[in-house]
C-alpha cells in the first residue's frame, strides 16, 4: 500500500508533527510551509538528517497545490477553520490544531466542508490522549461508575512566562485578542470523550483580570475562564482554563458517577485513581480504590519516544492516519462533530459571559436544521473574522497599550532568537 502524503502547515507547533509524520511507517511527509524562514532551515536540516526530501513553501497559495493526500494545520490558533475548508475542498485529509473554528459560522461551514468532501478530518486535542483521561474513557465505557452525574477539567498555564516567544510583539497576534473561553478545549474536550456525551447548554464566567504592573510589561491582559456545561443526559461539568498563578500549572480531571468516581492526579494526568461503592444494596458509602499510573497499550513502544505534553503528542498523528487508511485505531480519531461540540462550548460561554452569564443552549449541528440560525454568526473576538459583529475580548474594560510594549515584547522575542 502506498505511503500518505502528507504537508504540515506551520512550522512551529507543526514540528511536532513533521517529526512523527518522518517516524511513521505509513505516511510520508513531502512538505512543510511557514512565514518565518528559520522554521523552514530547521524542517530542512531534519529532511536532511533524515535522508528524506520535503519540498519547503513560505506561502500557503505555493503549498496547497503540491501534490498530498491530507494536511496537518498548525497555524495560527483562530485560523484553523478556513484553511481546513480550503484543504478539504482540494481533496485532502486534514488534521487540525486546537481550536476547531473562532466562530459559529465557521463552525457550520467546517462541517458542511467535511460532509461534502467525504475526506477525513480528525481534530488534534492531544490532551483526551493523556495517560489518565484516556484510561476513563476506556473503563467509563465499561460502566465502572456509573452513568456521569458531574466532572470537571482545569487546565491552568500561566503563559507570562513565554509570552513574548508566543506573540513575537504582534500586536493582532491571536492571543492579544484571545477571550478567557477560546482556548478551552485542554480542560473541556477529555470531558467530553471520557463520557461520550454531547452539551446542549453552557454558562460562562471570567475572573477579574490579571494586570499587575509585571503582566502590563509585556501587553499580557489575560483572565481566566470558566464554564458550567450541561450535558444531555443531565450532568453538569465545570471547565476551568487560563492564566492562574501556579507553578508547574495544572492538568486535571474528575469524573463523578453514579456508582463511583475517577480522577487523574492534582498536578498531571499521569496517575489514575477510581473509587467504586460496594454494590451490595445493604452497603452505602462505602467502597473500594484502585491507584496506579495507566498505560496505553496502542503503539506504547513507538508513543514512549514522543515527550511532549505527557506522551500524548504522539497520538492525534497516529490515529490520523490510521483512520485515512480504515484500521482499527482510527476509532479514537476525534471527529469534526465531537471536536465542534468542544470548541462551541467556549465561542458560546464567551456570549453568555458578556451578557450577565446568561445560559445559552448549545446546537447539535449534525443536525442540518439547527445550522441555518449560527450560519452567519461571525461574532468573535477577531476583527478579521467578525467585522461590525466583532465583541469585545472581555467584560471587564479592556487594556490598550501603546506600540513601546509591543516592541519591548519583540525585543525580547529577538533576543532569545
Amino acid at each position: 500500500m502506498p505511503k500518505i502524503k502528507v504537508g504540515v502547515f506551520g512550522g512551529a507547533r507543526g514540528y511536532a508533527m513533521v517529526q512523527q509524520l518522518i517516524a511513521n511507517p505509513d505516511a510520508e511527509l513531502v512538505a512543510v510551509c511557514d512565514k518565518y524562514r528559520p522554521l523552514l532551515d530547521k524542517v530542512k536540516a531534519t529532511a536532511e538528517k533524515n535522508n528524506i526530501e520535503v519540498a519547503l513553501y513560505d506561502n500557503f497559495e505555493d503549498f496547497i497545490k503540491h501534490d498530498m493526500d491530507a494536511v496537518v494545520l498548525a497555524n495560527y490558533a483562530h485560523q484553523h477553520a478556513p484553511f481546513a475548508i480550503r484543504c478539504l475542498d482540494a481533496g485532502k485529509h486534514v488534521m487540525s490544531e486546537v481550536l476547531p473554528c473562532c466562530c459559529m459560522a465557521e463552525a457550520v461551514a467546517l462541517i458542511e466542508a467535511v460532509e461534502r468532501s467525504g475526506k477525513v478530518y480528525a481534530y488534534a486535542e492531544n490532551y483526551c490522549y493523556m495517560k489518565a483521561p484516556f484510561e476513563m474513557r476506556l473503563r467509563y465505557a465499561k460502566g465502572e461508575i456509573g452513568e456521569v452525574m458531574y466532572c470537571e477539567g482545569e487546565y491552568i498555564h500561566d503563559t507570562s512566562g513565554i509570552w513574548p516567544d508566543i506573540t513575537y510583539g504582534e500586536r493582532d497576534h491571536w492571543r492579544n485578542h484571545e477571550s478567557p473561553s477560546f482556548y478551552n478545549t485542554h480542560s473541556m474536550g477529555p470531558l467530553l470523550t471520557i463520557t461520550g456525551l454531547r452539551p446542549v447548554q453552557v454558562v460562562g464566567f471570567e475572573t477579574n483580570l490579571l494586570d499587575t504592573d509585571k503582566q502590563k510589561s509585556i501587553g499580557c491582559h489575560i483572565s481566566t475562564g470558566i464554564e458550567l456545561v450541561t450535558l444531555e443526559n443531565g450532568a453538569i461539568c465545570k471547565s476551568i482554563h487560563g492564566h492562574l498563578k501556579m507553578e508547574p500549572g495544572s492538568i486535571s480531571y474528575q469524573v463523578y458517577g453514579k456508582t463511583g468516581m475517577m480522577q487523574s492526579g492534582r498536578y498531571g494526568p499521569e496517575e489514575f485513581n477510581i473509587y467504586r461503592e460496594d454494590p451490595a444494596p445493604d452497603k452505602f458509602c462505602v467502597g473500594t480504590w484502585e491507584n496506579y499510573d495507566p498505560v496505553i497499550d496502542i503503539c506504547h513502544d513507538e508513543a514512549a519516544k514522543v515527550q511532549g505534553h505527557g506522551g500524548s503528542d504522539f497520538y492525534p498523528t497516529h490515529f490520523f492516519i490510521e483512520k485515512i487508511l480504515g484500521r482499527p485505531d482510527g476509532q479514537w480519531s476525534i471527529d469534526v462533530y465531537t471536536a465542534i461540540d468542544m470548541g462551541i462550548c467556549g465561542l458560546l460561554a464567551h456570549k453568555s459571559l458578556l451578557n450577565g452569564n446568561k445560559p445559552m443552549a448549545v446546537p447539535n449541528l449534525r443536525n442540518p436544521e439547527e445550522r441555518e440560525a449560527y450560519r452567519n454568526d461571525y461574532a468573535s473576538t477577531y476583527p478579521e473574522v467578525s467585522g461590525d459583529q466583532l465583541l469585545p475580548i472581555t467584560a471587564h474594560k479592556e487594556p490598550d497599550y501603546g506600540d513601546d510594549v509591543y516592541d519591548h515584547v519583540r525585543d525580547i522575542w529577538m533576543s532569545h532568537h
